[in-house]
């Protein structure tokens, strides 16, 4: 650089130029002098250099111009997906729990892991929406590709009638419905580390108590309360008195 300022900037100090490509036209031609200008302790050009050193190792350019990008970490979640920017993108389910370094791109989202790539998806901006590859999902999980609430909830009577209530009461107190596939999905993977019936029980004490989350029924698994007995709440008697009047008094 310090040489081109001499030789090429210092050169045009003194002239006005009325364009730009008058400005690059001359720039070109004083490059062309300097390439070709022999070095003082060298019997060469700069030109004749480039043509027999660096011009035979040049690689072709990239097919795709560089795009700006970021850089997050994130942790697979147990259904396989991970969060950037409120929308979910899937991973391979072998990744779960693992720690991932995610690409945010303007038209992509990358996920690598040990440097990597392990998925690429479009970027999405729909908040509490999902983007799953199929091959992603455990082959058990794949013929529910196409997932409903009704699927979900099928999915989970399998488990027990009291798991399939917590699902339908997980994705029902949901602004919509998708956002709780999470944790409707994690509360039927429990069955890898507990017992049918233990997930069922945990299920009726997380009815019982209105928790309806998957960690809920995880913290009850882990912490043995799902093989207590459950103490359900009578409902109180009624109430007479001559001052409540009844439904009869408005008829």
């Amino acid at each position: 650089m310090l040489l081109v300022t001499r030789w090429i900037t210092a050169a045009l100090r003194n002239h006005t130029f009325f364009s730009l490509e008058e400005l690059n036209a001359k720039i070109r031609e004083l490059l062309e002098r300097l390439n070709n200008r022999k070095f003082k302790k060298l019997d060469t050009t700069r030109k004749e250099l480039f043509e027999a050193l660096d011009k035979p190792a040049l690689k072709p350019l990239p097919l795709n111009r560089y795009e700006c990008a970021q850089w997050e970490k994130a942790t697979v979640n147990i259904d396989y997906h991970i969060e950037v920017e409120g929308h979910y993108y899937s991973v391979p389910y072998q990744l779960v729990k693992k720690h991932v370094e995610v690409r945010i791109a303007a038209q992509s989202i990358e996920v690598l892991y040990s440097g990597k790539r392990v998925a690429i998806h479009p970027r999405s901006f729909q908040k509490g929406k999902s983007t799953t590859i199929n091959e992603h999902r455990p082959k058990a999980h794949q013929k529910y590709l196409e997932w409903t609430p009704q699927g979900i909830i099928n999915w989970a009577r399998q488990t027990g009638p009291a798991t399939a209530e917590l699902v339908d009461m997980i994705m029902v107190t949901k602004p919509h419905p998708e956002q709780g596939y999470r944790s409707c999905l994690g509360i039927i993977t429990l069955e890898n580390k507990f017992s049918t019936q233990r997930i069922e029980n945990a299920a009726k004490r997380a009815l019982l108590i209105k928790s309806y989350s998957y960690k809920s029924v995880k913290s009850i698994l882990e912490s043995g309360l799902d093989s207590v007995a459950l103490v359900e709440q009578q409902p109180l008697p009624t109430v007479n008195h001559d001052n409540i009047r009844g439904h009869d008094y408005y008829n």
